[in-house]
């Protein structure tokens, strides 16, 4: 009997943050319908912020995501600064630098070794991973541990952290509460370092895309909260003109908006895309074992990303100690300001990509609009057609490897849909 249509349907994703699904139908060895479904529904956070005096925003932002309120809370904090025309430097900016390199070590261990190392080494989840693999394991938890601490000392708690504050923070740490964190970062870099070598080894699959690379690029530093918005398309643009070059559109299958370029064609934000157009900016250990295991722009590879990752986590661990060692207190932890009408925007780069604010204050100080465009809705499309190409060239496996592997390549980004879900339910239907 000859197969005539083939349906790859995982219901509920496990492995990612929040409820997603994915479908892809294939006529006659002919790939045709595949989509990457976000059913979790719309929450609404653009219309709680109208009306909310522009200090709230940053408590308000954090809580749309508990693996990295710090994304948002910077985002926001920029955003809100550009529009009272405040600028943050010196050591309180330095400080922001160290919040975020500590959200980067929580949320980039936790999706490499718990979320997306069992894909490659053929395990259901972290736990099952850790029986054959438990130093692994053990190692992974503790290094996450110090990216929850560096949140703990700086934002005031690991989880939603509460000292962010527009022009600057609450209060800034003391040279002492930063010293002990010192040496368990040295610790963490040389594991790190190791890890790496690890994955290094794994399996990746095959499948090469052309991308539209998009990321923040600084010319002095591995862009985290300031810079341009550069393209590998169409090169660089300000903060300012995101929204004239980036849409976003609505589909019947997603609760989330999905974005395209000024093209109307679908790009990617990400650690690829981060590596990619920032290479030369990276530290020297990140970029030293960049070079030792191979890993040097462009990378096409999808399923590479989890090494892009882990040399990213290398940064952020390299780079926390600089910050650390140059740190002196600041005489003041926030820049004074005064409300007036005006409209700002910013973005930052969260551990899954690009992440843009925008907010109109009116006289007052009271948000009248807001516009938030996170990584995974930027990244939908292309996850899409990063499934298409994958499974039409893998129709040879089985449906079983062929469900696993479209789910592991979902899983290439670490999707942020909130809530995680940790049940799967996948459907084959053959007619």
């Amino acid at each position: 009997m000859t197969e005539t249509k083939r349906v790859i349907d995982v219901g509920y994703l496990a492995r990612v943050e929040g409820e997603g699904s994915i479908r892809v139908e294939v006529e006659n060895g002919t790939v045709g319908k595949v989509e990457f479904g976000i059913f979790e529904p719309p929450r609404l956070f653009e219309a709680f912020l109208r009306g909310r005096k522009f200090v709230d925003a940053p408590d308000i932002t954090a809580r749309i995501c508990g693996i990295c309120p710090v994304a948002y809370q910077m985002s926001s904090t920029h955003a809100l600064e550009d529009a009272l025309g405040v600028s943050v430097d010196g050591q309180l900016r330095e400080l922001r630098r160290l919040l975020y390199c500590g959200e980067w070590i929580e949320s980039h261990v936790l999706h490499v070794f718990m979320l997306h190392a069992p894909d490659f080494l053929g395990f259901q989840d972290a736990i099952q991973m850790a029986a054959d693999h438990g130093e692994v394991v053990k190692t992974a938890l503790k290094m996450k541990a110090i990216g929850n601490d560096i949140l703990e000392v700086v934002g005031g708690r690991a989880v939603h952290p509460v000292n962010i504050k527009v022009g600057g923070f609450y209060r800034a740490p003391t040279k002492e509460e930063l010293h002990p964190l010192r040496e368990k970062l040295e610790w963490a870099l040389a594991a790190m370092m190791d890890s790496t070598k690890l994955i290094a080894t794994f399996p990746f699959p095959d499948l090469e895309r052309k991308y539209d690379f998009v990321a923040l690029h600084h010319p002095d530093e591995y862009a985290l909260n300031e810079g341009e918005i550069l393209s590998s398309r169409n090169g660089a643009i300000s903060v300012a003109e995101y929204e004239q070059n980036y849409t976003e559109q609505h589909v019947e299958r997603s609760n989330a908006l999905q974005s395209v370029n000024k093209d109307g064609e679908p790009y990617l934000v990400g650690p690829i895309a981060r590596f990619n157009l920032n290479y030369d900016q990276l530290s020297p250990a990140a970029k030293s074992m960049a070079e030792e295991v191979g890993l040097k722009p462009p990378v096409i590879n999808p399923f590479k990303s989890i090494l892009v990752r882990a040399i990213e986590i290398i940064f952020a661990f390299e780079e926390s100690i600089r910050i650390i060692d140059q740190y002196e207190e600041p005489s003041e932890s926030y820049v004074p300001l005064e409300p007036r009408k005006s409209s700002g925007s910013a973005c930052t780069e969260a551990p899954r990509g690009l992440l843009y604010h925008r907010y109109d204050i009116d006289d007052d100080g009271l948000i009248t609009e807001a516009k938030i465009v996170p990584p995974t809705a930027q990244n939908q499309l292309t996850i899409e057609d990063d499934l298409r190409e994958f499974a039409t060239n893998h129709l040879h496996l089985s449906d079983d490897d062929l469900t696993w592997q479209c789910e592991q390549a979902v899983r290439n980004y670490d999707p942020c849909i909130s809530c995680a879900t940790h049940t799967l339910k996948v459907k084959i239907d053959r007619k």
